[in-house]
């Protein structure tokens, strides 16, 4: 059984990424210090939390992530240091589901940490990984509303105060840990800091951050290229061809690079993100919940950071990045056809080496026959 399990829930876009990076990254000096990451991957605890949520996509996932939960807890339970979890999509549970999580872990000490941020930063990031996945129906001004195609893209996974509510309903306060997010003028490593100081893990600042992957978003003019794209590509309608060709290849390798003004919504939809965020402060402020790091960062600002809205994209702009994320393509294709060209070249002609081969081994053998037959025979 772990001494301590700790849960890390979300919130979505608030340095979640980043702290699997550094995790996995680091997953050997982890365990030098008794700290276990139980499943195979990053991905294998992202199964886990579909699992225990119920979600009504898992089937159609790897045939590993039917059981992707069950072993995580074992893999925990066999263990006697601290374990970690962390996948953001297990805040969306319900208060039964996040009770029954925590129970599959018996007498261990479970934590509760959840990372958060001002709440108008967390759900524009939010809206344009939602298009990033070839999403299309929910514009930012709408964004999350029901009836959206899973429970991971709505309020049950952004709502810090409902997060907390429903799992650390079976928990004491003081083993609930709020992460804020550093600001712009911190280092980029600071938020594995204070993650690593609530684990208990020493030496922190030695671990391997380099390789660290951040989930940048997309600037308001490439998300609404991309929003048009989702729409115009049902064909990529499951999971994997959306994580592999959408979001990785062409949201990420293509657009994100591009940069620009960040979107923002209507200012009276940051009023109604800047009030919900006002609740979500007072209620930590007297949950008895530890805060790392300054709480007051966690309201949205009376002056945001300068963007725009969506529906303030031109057809001129976006024209003109879809004609340069076309030629960028191009360049792609050009240079998957001249390493497919040079692979078949090589393959044909290590074919004909192989035959050669082959048909000197048949003549030597041929002619040793002969001679020993010869010899037999007198």
């Amino acid at each position: 059984m772990a001494a301590k399990v700790f849960l890390h829930v979300g919130l979505p876009k608030t340095g979640t990424t980043y702290l699997q990076s550094v995790l996995w990254a680091n997953r050997d000096r982890l365990l030098d210090q008794g700290v276990l990451l139980p499943g195979a991957s990053a991905r294998e605890q992202m199964w886990a939390s579909l699992q225990v949520r119920q979600h009504p996509g898992k089937h159609l996932r790897h045939p590993d992530a039917q059981t992707a939960w069950p072993r995580i807890v074992e893999q925990a339970n066999a263990w006697s240091g601290t374990a970690v979890i962390s996948h953001e999509f297990f805040g969306a549970a319900t208060e039964e589901q996040a009770a029954d999580a925590i129970a599959a872990f018996g007498e261990a000490e479970v934590h509760l940490v959840v990372t958060a941020r001002d709440l108008l930063t967390v759900v524009a990031s939010y809206w344009q990984e939602y298009v990033k996945h070839g999403w299309f129906d929910q514009t930012l001004e709408e964004f999350p509303s029901e009836g959206l195609h899973y429970e991971e893209w709505s309020w049950r996974t952004l709502d810090l105060q409902a997060v907390l509510t429903r799992w650390s309903a079976t928990l004491p306060a003081d083993r609930v840990h709020v992460l804020v997010l550093p600001g712009p003028d911190e280092p980029r490593e600071a938020l594995w800091l204070r993650f690593a100081e609530v684990l208990g893990v020493s030496g922190a600042g030695d671990f391997d951050t380099e390789r660290a992957r951040e989930n940048s978003s997309l600037a308001v003019v490439e998300a609404e290229l991309m929003r048009r794209i989702g729409e115009a590509s049902p064909e990529f309608a499951n999971a994997l061809d959306r994580g592999v060709w959408l979001r990785s290849y062409l949201a990420h390798g293509k657009l994100v690079p591009r940069g620009g003004d960040r979107a923002l919504p209507s200012e009276r939809r940051i009023d109604e993100l800047r009030s919900r965020a006002d609740d979500a402060v007072a209620h930590i402020a007297g949950s008895g919940f530890e805060v790392v790091g300054d709480l007051e960062r966690l309201r949205v600002p009376l002056t945001p950071r300068p963007g725009r809205e969506p529906d303030t994209v031109t057809e001129e702009e976006i024209a003109a990045a879809g004609v340069a994320t076309i030629a960028a393509m191009l360049i792609d294709v050009r240079r998957l056809r001249q390493e497919n060209t040079a692979f078949r070249k090589a393959e044909a002609e290590r074919r004909q080496e192989d035959a050669r081969t082959a048909e000197e081994r048949s003549r030597t053998f041929t002619s040793r026959a002969r001679r020993m037959a010869r010899r037999w025979l007198g």
